[in-house]
């Protein structure tokens, strides 16, 4: 990439080279933004093998296939290499064509891939036979001497993972299972979710940290609540029936009451107010409140 960033003026490569920088950095975690970042790099150098190529995977990430596979054929023209046919191969697929995808696994092409682009081949194909309905003979292109193999690669754990998961498709549930382990084994960088696939084939459901807490502070709350009320309910209603009623007038609780009404039912902001009329004790009771 440096070298054909050399061809450009030298104010020109720096631009350039920020934006695609951004684009490496971007394309995981926020790929609309890492494709926004490619889309400047394209407009500032469009004849450079490299923009080409970040261009495309950038609109691969953000699944505009057809887009995708213009730039990569674009560089492929530029550069003449064949790195890119697998994910070329995939942009069929995406597009709905898995039959496209096929054809290409079968090009003379694919034997001038390395190992790993022979690998991914493979996977970009046996996704194109599932796509087709075709589980039995997506399990049959995966199988392969990389598959069998105890030797860990960067692919190994991918290869694996698709591996179990279309023997899961096809109901090889205890195959499934084992195939799903190895490639846990594999997965040092957590490529896949295997972990996450064989406890759902476990029947282990995760259950949030955090969610577990709100409920648990929920049910705190409500037994606090229930044990004030119990409290309230049993000793306090007891000692008020029993020593409460023999200490109150009669005539005080009926004033009471109406008070009670009066602030309750009437509003005096507002300009319809009219208080009940009071009688005498009522006033009496309030003044001696008061």
């Amino acid at each position: 990439m440096r070298q054909e960033l050399l061809s450009l003026p030298k104010g020109l490569a720096e631009e350039v080279s920020k934006n695609l920088v951004m684009v490496a950095r971007l394309i995981d975690e926020d790929p609309e933004q890492a494709y926004a970042y490619s889309r400047i790099a394209l407009r500032l150098a469009s004849r450079v093998a490299a923009v080409r190529e970040a261009a495309g995977f950038a609109a691969y990430a953000t699944q505009k296939y057809s887009e995708a596979l213009a730039e990569f054929r674009a560089a492929k023209r530029m550069t003449g290499s064949v790195e890119l046919w697998p994910v070329m191969a995939d942009c069929e697929r995406g597009l709905g064509r898995p039959e496209r995808a096929l054809a290409m696994a079968g090009e003379p092409e694919v034997q001038k891939l390395d190992k790993a682009g022979q690998v991914e081949m493979r996977l970009v194909a046996a996704g194109a036979r599932r796509d087709q309905g075709q589980l039995e003979a997506a399990i049959v292109t995966l199988q392969s001497p990389e598959l069998a193999s105890n030797a860990v690669q960067p692919w190994t754990a991918r290869l694996r993972y698709a591996y179990a998961d279309a023997l899961l498709a096809a109901g090889r549930e205890d195959e499934a299972r084992e195939w799903f382990g190895k490639a846990l084994e594999a997965d040092k960088d957590g490529a896949t979710d295997a972990s996450d696939r064989l406890a759902e084939l476990d029947g282990v459901e995760f259950v949030d940290a955090a969610d577990l807490s709100d409920d648990e502070d929920r049910d705190g709350t409500e037994n606090l609540v229930d044990d004030e009320d119990d409290e309230d309910g049993e000793d306090g209603e007891d000692e008020y029936d029993e020593h409460e009623d023999d200490d109150q007038d009669p005539a005080e609780v009926a004033a009471a009451e109406r008070a009670t009404d009066v602030t309750e039912y009437y509003d005096e902001d507002d300009e319809e107010y009219e208080p009940l009329e009071q009688s005498a004790s009522d006033t009496d009771v309030r003044g001696d409140k008061a």
